[in-house]
């Protein structure tokens, strides 16, 4: 699974939306994400603020789901009560 940016950009942009509710990607998230061509990306709501991620709503709940089974399987390695471990 290729990961698109393994550390945090400090790159603040800004776009307007049209009255059709069409805005444009910058480009520069369009090359390093690599979706110049076109590409899907996701939109989360968090209220005040929306979260854009590139691939698609597959590609980030496929993405959530690795990283918190790599989490849970060290935290449970780290459970030196053999009785919890296999809770």
């Amino acid at each position: 699974m290729e990961v698109y940016n393994a550390t945090m950009s400090t790159s603040v942009s800004q776009a307007r939306v049209s009255q059709r509710g069409q805005t444009n990607l910058p480009a520069e998230l369009r090359h390093r994400w690599g979706i110049d061509d076109g590409g899907e990306i996701a939109f989360v709501d968090l209220g005040d603020a929306a979260l854009v991620l590139p691939g698609g709503v597959d590609r980030a709940m496929a993405e959530l789901k690795s990283v918190l089974r790599v989490r849970y399987d060290a935290g449970l390695a780290a459970i030196d009560d053999p009785d919890l471990a296999d809770q």
